[in-house]
Parts: structure tokens; C-alpha cells; sequence
């Protein structure tokens, strides 16, 4: 009886601990099903080799080691037993082993133990308990459990759901009250393909020279990241709250607009970012739009004009609505006039068409970051701000961590590792292109792409030559189109050095790099991307 505890509890325990690199991925997925299953599916022949195998191998044991003994021991009892100790001391030993060297191995955003994640393990584990009583009643040996604790783990995630998006309401609910509270509260939206984080600290920060001004962190853009920040930050004295929205979905913008009921709705850009949840850019556009069509009849909408769909989204709008980033004579709100950049930063002369215009500099680099900054002053020049405190404001803006930010040492990096799509990899190269000495490259491409992912990484190579000297490409399979387009597009392969992962392109970097010399780090994948 002792001994079919401790299979029974050993089996249960396990499988639990090797579930931790799943729960993992699952909270990396933002504990999103569809996004987890892409994961199993990626990475089906590693689950295959660790998980299953131990399982599997344990499994066969239970059932054919006491064949075997049986050639050395007569006594029939002896043999069971003994061959299901030497089962379960291997098992535990094997188990022990992955899961320490698993824990062991370097992560750049670590599993965050939150509430919702202890909600989940107290599910796994009854679970794991109940499937492996289940096993035993059965006769089957109960270590055939460790092979399935990736698809457990996904089990205990939809058995969960409910009691997670009723949790999720009460919070949701709680913020819509507090806003319901304010209701001078100035609340502004913003969403984008891209460019939706670093529009949001430009306008905070040229806000803050005339009102107080509340901003959703980081990249806080879901509904449960934003309720968080409602219901823990706003304060009586907040005149303002930004709202950044992210999606992934069709829906989900609406659904936070349920949650904040912005009067001024911002729309950065429309592009090829998470195709593969989307489907197709015209399903993205439409997403984005959602912030449009949410805001009030005295609301009003500020559009990038970037000569395809936010100008034909702008075209279709309804109500009071403003173009920023085109020239007078097309009719835009707010523009650039006399642009000069180098590697220190940008010089700007800012036009509105109320007659302001005003000279501005910022340290951010790259056009890109030029025209998130003249959505946000079209949007504060609405809101009463003068031309002089909108440059001001200007000059106050620091780059975003991650987001083609400068750091000068013996190397000159450029750090635009937060996240890829192709005009920011097209928009970061132009940026490296104009650095004196030698310039490296060091990328694992975009992800996220859908079915033009390979077309778009391929052109990512054929855009390099002329504007890199060396490209260290990151992880062999994803960044095979890269290459490909690279040496296509005539880049001296001889400089092309393809690494497994980024600790070896660091290794790789220290080697090669020398003072003079500009990196550009241009994206980072999160480990449920890693190869």
C-alpha cells in the first residue's frame, strides 16, 4: 500500500513540476489557448524527446522489468516489489534531472508566480492527483501521466476559464466604476499596428506641461492590464488618462473601449503585426477602426497618415476627425516642415493649421518616431496646449526602453529589440545606416506574421545590403528567408554569421565588435518563440 502511494504520488508530483515550462508559455501567450496550442504544435518534436519519452520509457518499465527480474528472483512478490522500487527511483531520478536542467536554463521574462498562476497549479494538481488514482485503478502504470503535462496543463487552463473571466468581470466591473466616478476625466485612446507605446509616453509627456496626467505603463493594453491601472492608479487629482489598446483579435479593441469610453481616439498606423492571429491586414484595419467607431458624437479622431490605410480609415470616418503627417496642401491638422536628423536626435519645424508653428528638438530617433510625436502634439494642441508648451513637452521625451533607443559605450548600440514588424525593421536600418564605422546587425527576424512571415523576413535580408556591415542572425530555422533574401540581394555572406540563440550572438558580438562600430539589436523573441 505504501509503495502504490508513493507511485501514485510521485507521478502526480512530477508531472506537476514539468508543467512549471508550460504554465510558463501559457502566461507568455497571455494564457490565450489558441496562442498555447501554436506553441505545442512549434515545439511537438522537443515535447516528444523530453516529456513523453521519460513517461513512456517508465511506463514500458513498469510493465516488463519484473519479466526480467524474474530470471534472477524466484519469489514472486519479492520481484514486484522490487522492480517497482528501481521504476520509481529511476523516474524520480529522470524527472528530477529534466525538470533542474529545465529551471536551469536562462529566461528573459521568468515566470511570474501571480495569483492566477497559483489558481492554476491548485487545479493541476488535483488533476494530476486524480489522473493518477485513474491510472492505477486501471492497472496502467501511473508515470504514463508525465508524458501529458503539456496537454494537462492546457486541460486545467479551459476548466479554469470560467472561474478566471468571472474573476476578470469583478475587476473589469471595478474600474468602469471608478471611471464612472471622474467624469471630467479626460480619457484619450490610442491604438496602432505599431508605435502605439512610444505615441503614448510622447503625449504624456507633452500633456504634462499643462494638465496631470495619468498613462497606462509599459505596454499595459489588454482589458485586465488596464482595469489594473484604473482601479490601483487613478487618482481625483488625474485630470487626463491615456489608454494604449492593443489586439490580437477582432473584438478586443471594442472591448476595451467598453471599459474606458474614450471621447479621443488616436490611430498610429495599420500593418502586418500578429497576421497570424488576424488573418489578413484588412481584418486588422477594421480592429483598429473599432476605437473609432466607439467614440461619442462629439469625439474626436486623430489619423497618421501613412498614404494607405489610415488615410483610406480617415477617408471613411464620420465625425470630427484630424490628419497629422502629410503637408498643407494636403490638408492635414498638424505636420513636419525642415527635418534634420543625425545620430544625436531630430530637429523639427512643427506646422499646425491654426497658424502655430514652432521649432522642436527630441532625442528619439527615426521618422517613425518624428510622426508619433506630431499625432501627439495634434492631439494637445486640441486639448488647449500652446505651440510653446508642446515644444517644450517635446524636449522632455526620453526614448522608450527597447524601442531605437541609443546607448553610447565602446560599442554605439541601438536597442530596438522590444518588438518587430516591417516598417520598423525597415525604419531601424535607415537609423543604422546613418552611423559612421563599422555597422552590425544583430536580429531572429519577426514572428507573429502568419503566412507572409517568410515573405516579409526575406525581405528583411534583401533590405540590409547598404545599410549593414555584418548581420548576426539568431536561431537557424526562423532566420532562413533572412538569409536567403541577403544573399539574393548581394550582401558579402562572408559577414554573415548564424547563431542558436542570443547568449551566443553576445559571445559571437564581443568577438567580432570593436569602438567605432554601431550595433542595432532588432527584436528579441520571448522564449515560447525560442528555437
Amino acid at each position: 500500500m505504501v509503495l502504490t502511494i508513493l507511485e501514485v504520488l510521485a507521478a502526480a508530483v512530477c508531472c506537476a513540476l514539468a508543467a512549471r515550462r508550460d504554465i510558463h508559455m501559457l502566461q507568455l501567450e497571455s494564457y490565450q489557448l489558441p496562442g498555447y496550442r501554436r506553441w505545442l504544435a512549434r515545439n511537438r518534436e522537443y515535447l516528444l524527446k523530453h516529456d513523453v519519452s521519460i513517461g513512456l520509457i517508465a511506463t514500458v518499465a513498469g510493465w516488463y522489468l519484473p519479466v526480467i527480474l524474474s530470471m534472477i528472483i524466484s519469489v514472486e512478490s519479492t520481484r514486484n516489489a522490487c522492480s517497482r522500487w528501481i521504476v520509481l527511483t529511476l523516474f524520480v531520478f529522470a524527472a528530477a534531472m529534466q525538470v533542474s536542467a529545465e529551471a536551469k536554463q536562462p529566461q528573459k521574462k521568468p515566470l511570474v508566480y501571480t495569483r492566477r498562476v497559483i489558481r492554476l497549479y491548485v487545479v493541476l494538481g488535483a488533476v494530476c492527483l486524480l489522473c493518477s488514482i485513474a491510472l492505477k485503478l486501471l492497472g496502467v502504470p501511473t508515470y504514463l501521466l508525465y508524458a501529458l503535462p503539456s496537454y494537462l496543463v492546457m486541460l486545467c487552463a479551459k476548466i479554469a476559464e470560467p472561474m478566471e473571466n468571472h474573476i476578470n468581470h469583478g475587476f473589469f466591473t471595478a474600474a468602469q466604476k471608478r471611471l464612472a466616478e471622474c467624469p471630467d476625466l479626460i480619457k484619450i485612446g490610442i491604438t496602432g499596428s505599431y508605435g502605439k507605446t512610444s505615441t503614448k509616453f510622447a503625449l504624456r509627456e507633452i500633456l504634462s506641461q499643462k494638465y496631470r496626467v495619468l498613462a497606462s505603463p509599459a505596454s499595459f493594453n489588454t482589458p485586465m492590464g488596464l482595469s489594473r491601472v484604473i482601479n490601483e492608479q487613478l487618482r481625483a487629482e488625474h485630470q487626463v488618462f491615456i489608454a494604449e489598446m492593443g489586439a490580437r483579435h477582432k473584438g478586443d479593441i471594442r472591448e476595451l473601449c467598453q471599459l474606458v469610453h474614450p471621447k479621443y481616439g488616436m490611430l498610429t498606423s495599420v500593418g502586418p503585426q500578429h497576421l497570424e492571429t488576424f488573418g489578413s491586414i484588412d481584418n486588422i484595419a477594421s480592429t483598429k477602426y473599432e476605437l473609432i467607431d466607439a467614440l461619442p458624437d462629439d469625439g474626436e479622431a486623430f489619423f497618421a497618415s501613412d498614404g494607405a490605410y489610415v488615410d483610406r480609415l480617415f477617408a471613411l470616418c464620420g465625425k470630427k476627425k484630424f490628419r497629422t503627417g502629410g503637408d498643407a496642401d494636403r490638408k492635414s491638422y498638424m505636420w513636419v516642415d525642415k527635418l534634420e536628423m543625425n545620430q544625436r536626435g531630430s530637429q523639427f519645424t512643427l506646422m499646425c493649421a491654426d497658424g502655430g508653428e514652432i521649432r522642436c528638438r527630441t532625442k528619439l530617433l527615426g521618422r517613425h518616431n518624428i510622426q508619433n510625436i506630431t499625432l501627439a502634439a495634434a492631439v494637445a494642441r486640441r486639448l488647449g496646449l500652446s505651440m510653446e508648451e508642446i515644444a517644450i513637452g517635446i524636449t522632455k521625451i526620453q526614448p522608450v526602453e527597447h524601442r531605437l533607443q541609443l546607448i553610447r559605450g565602446a560599442l554605439t548600440v541601438i536597442d530596438d529589440a522590444f518588438n518587430s514588424n516591417p516598417s520598423g525593421c525597415q525604419e531601424a536600418l535607415q537609423v543604422l545606416s546613418g552611423f559612421p564605422g563599422r555597422r552590425i546587425v544583430v536580429t531572429p527576424g519577426m514572428v507573429e506574421q502568419g503566412e507572409r512571415e517568410e515573405e516579409l523576413n526575406y525581405a528583411f535580408g534583401t533590405q540590409m545590403k547598404g545599410c549593414a556591415d555584418i548581420a548576426i542572425l539568431v536561431g537557424p530555422k526562423h532566420t532562413l528567408p533572412i538569409f536567403r533574401g541577403m544573399s539574393d540581394s548581394g550582401f558579402a555572406m562572408g559577414n554573415v554569421h548564424v547563431v542558436k540563440d542570443l547568449n551566443e550572438a553576445t559571445t559571437l558580438l564581443g568577438q567580432l565588435g570593436g569602438a567605432g562600430d554601431t550595433v542595432l539589436f532588432e527584436n528579441d523573441l520571448p522564449d515560447n518563440y525560442s528555437e
